[in-house]
């Protein structure tokens, strides 16, 4: 598994060095089927990506490769699942907001997910069962092991001490159910604060102990939150969907999520 984890690691290192050059540059927008932008970015941290992990023998779905059809990969025990850049609005705002974002998927379960922010430098990642880290990469490590960068990284959760009960909110995406799921909170909790953040983010800050809860109440693709529940997983949390009260599964053959909280 950490050999697994650390082809992840290096995709995402490398994928992300390809989204930032485009960042740094006057990039184009064009328009997806479904109206959603998409870079040049996405399309170059891609192949970056397929390049590496296809070393690993495992298929790859991501969203670039949404249209692999589902009696093809039903019958994928293990693969990969991508997002070249989560936060493409974020990624156009230039607000820095936006991940890489690479999950292993064992029979519906993420359980090793790499998360990675290029304008940070900051790297997520972990394994169920073994933990989730955090580390500032300043330059290309050395070695992309997993159990090397964990001894340089901070173990999540870090303790929440001092702080009142936190939630994490969308920047872009805030439904009316959301507010009805917080006007909840206020009444088990007492006033709360409210954390915005773009991308997967959102539920690093839960997985860092930061924020307590993420419910998100709008749409999001399987590729979207592969990568964070791996990680939620790895930190003992969890990704709960809304609509069963069980962990949200992958590869389904509708690869739209339900609701969810991260908590």
């Amino acid at each position: 598994m950490r050999k697994m984890l650390e082809k992840a690691l290096e995709a995402a290192y490398l994928g992300g060095l390809e989204v930032i050059d485009v960042y740094n540059s006057d990039f184009a927008v064009e328009t997806k089927d479904d109206k959603s932008p998409l870079t040049l970015a996405d399309k170059r941290a891609n192949s970056v990506i397929i390049a590496v992990l296809d070393s690993t023998g495992l298929p790859v779905l991501s969203e670039e490769g949404k249209e692999i059809p589902y009696l093809q990969r039903c019958n994928w025990e293990r693969f990969w699942m991508v997002d070249p850049l989560d936060g493409t609005k974020e990624f156009i705002k230039r607000n820095g907001e936006f991940t890489v974002n690479i999950a292993l998927i064992e029979k519906g379960i993420p359980v090793a997910g790499v998360i990675y922010v290029p304008v940070q430098r900051m790297m997520y990642f972990g394994i169920m069962g073994w933990g989730a880290y955090k580390i500032a990469l300043d330059s290309k490590p050395p070695s992309f092991d997993p159990s090397q960068l964990a001894a340089q990284a901070d173990k999540l959760p870090k303790p929440a001490i001092g702080r009142r009960y936190t939630a994490v909110g969308s920047r872009s995406h805030m439904s009316s159910e959301t507010e009805v799921f917080f006007d909840k909170l206020r009444k088990e909790h007492g006033e709360f604060e409210v954390v915005s953040m773009g991308s997967s983010l959102k539920i690093c800050l839960v997985a860092e102990g930061v924020a307590d809860v993420y419910p998100r109440f709008a749409p999001t693709m399987e590729w979207d939150t592969a990568a964070g529940h791996a990680i939620i997983l790895a930190a003992g949390k969890s990704i709960v969907d809304y609509s069963t009260g069980k962990e949200m599964q992958y590869n389904k053959e509708n690869l739209l999520n339900n609701w969810f909280v991260v908590k």
